[in-house]
């Protein structure tokens, strides 16, 4: 198929977890609507302790902002309401959007929790024109579940992710090919997908202060300068991206990683141990949903003033077992940690191959065959009956909640590109 005749559809949720407890809260007989008051999700209210994690449009009037700390936000805004997260319930209402979704596409690619592609390619027969059937997507959505989208059409995944951050709430936007240069070029390079707060600074110094200076500039000098990732994000400033939206996030993927901001500052290697536990848990399943073996694992550290390090090490013997990833992860978080309060924590598996035939190592445990074969029961378990119905014991007593398929979490495979 011509790759000029697809319709992309990126579906992404208001203010994901805010939307979903105030929604939540309004049909168990709340009054107030959190999307309608100055408030965040994040921290604990009653030691107001921990960070942002996501906030309401009135309470960006204070400039309050995702990641900081709770203290910060109520010096700015005495009267926030603030909430806890409740991943248990995010994950409910992610699944009851793509229930809708499957009803209009059979190629659904969930991108994160609140996010998603789907491939309108070829429907238009069944469901009307790519506008006609955004907009009764984001009706139902709203009607039946009671929460917001806004909808991105274009014919590919890039341009439609960059069209559904347009003006919101609840909207659907077009961003094809012949708009780029009127609807998307004019906007900051830093809205451009894959353009963070480290690439911006060195844009600005070579005179690219929006996505058109990048469309527009030599594409030979932003190599030389940025190399590969240089050449991506120019493409990507012209429109020009071509992966297709898949069913599995397995596809090519480079690796599979799990991180979460915590509510809370965690400063003993104790309770590091307990979330690094929970992230090794959902790295690891979804390895073996995709047949993979690792050799590479990966832990990431965010301390309370933002700083972000890693550390990681390649394994003598690829593998795909929980207790064999956590042991290394554990290894490398003692290795790495320097005492300081951490805000966020991730695990990252990569370099992978097939795990038909996995090479044995005179080091791997004795009964390798009985844990693998455990992996396997609990995941069975868990797929059929849910997160929560089959729980280690360590978690019972802790203030640490499982990570098992958690929201709040990354816990979709990492890419390069993410797409």
């Amino acid at each position: 198929m011509n790759k000029s005749n697809r319709v992309i559809f990126h579906i992404d949720v208001n203010s994901a977890y805010l939307s979903w407890e105030a929604v939540y809260r309004l049909q168990h007989g709340e009054s107030i609507d959190l999307r309608e008051i100055p408030s965040i999700v994040g921290g604990d209210p009653k030691t107001r302790h921990g960070i942002v994690l996501t906030k309401s449009i009135p309470a960006k009037k204070y400039k309050i902002q995702t990641g900081e700390t709770i203290y910060s936000a109520l010096q700015k805004c005495p009267n926030l309401t603030i909430v806890p997260p409740t991943y248990g319930l995010y994950i409910k209402c992610s699944n009851a959007m793509v229930e809708i979704l499957k009803e209009y596409s059979p190629t659904i690619q969930r991108y994160s929790v609140d996010e998603c592609f789907l491939d309108y390619t070829n429907m238009a027969k069944h469901f009307g024109d790519p506008i006609t059937a955004a907009h009764t997507i984001k009706d139902r959505i709203h009607k039946e579940l009671g929460f917001t989208v806004n909808i991105g059409v274009s014919v590919n995944k890039l341009l439609a992710k960059m069209a559904s951050d347009f003006t919101k709430p609840n909207r659907v936007h077009t961003l094809y090919p012949e708009e780029v240069p009127e609807k998307m070029w004019p906007l900051p390079i830093e809205d451009l997908f894959m353009v963070g707060r480290a690439t911006a600074p060195k844009l600005h110094k070579i005179g690219i202060y929006t996505i058109g200076d990048l469309a527009k500039y030599n594409l030979e000098h932003i190599k030389y300068i940025l190399k590969s990732h240089g050449e991506m994000i120019w493409k990507y400033a012209n429109g020009i991206e071509d992966s297709k939206v898949r069913l599995s996030n397995y596809e090519n993927m480079k690796g599979i990683g799990n991180s979460t901001t915590i509510a809370f500052d965690v400063d003993d290697k104790r309770t590091a141990h307990m979330i690094l536990l929970g992230l090794t848990e959902t790295v690891s399943m979804r390895l073996r949903d995709a047949k993979y073996c690792c050799k590479v694992i990966t832990v990431e550290i965010k301390n309370k003033d933002f700083m972000r390090y890693t550390h990681q090490r390649k394994l003598f013997a690829p593998t795909d077992t929980t207790n064999q990833i956590y042991k290394v992860v554990k290894e490398l978080f003692n290795e790495s940690w320097k005492g300081e309060s951490i805000r966020h924590l991730g695990v990252r598996v990569s370099d992978f191959c097939t795990n038909q035939f996995q090479q044995r190592s005179l080091f791997d445990e004795v009964d390798l065959e009985k844990t693998k074969a455990l992996d396997a029961t609990i995941d069975k378990i868990r797929s059929n009956f849910g997160s929560k119905s089959i729980v280690r014991a360590s978690f019972l007593h802790s203030r640490i909640k499982p990570l098992i398929g958690g929201v709040g979490t990354q816990d979709y495979p990492m890419m390069s590109s993410l797409l």
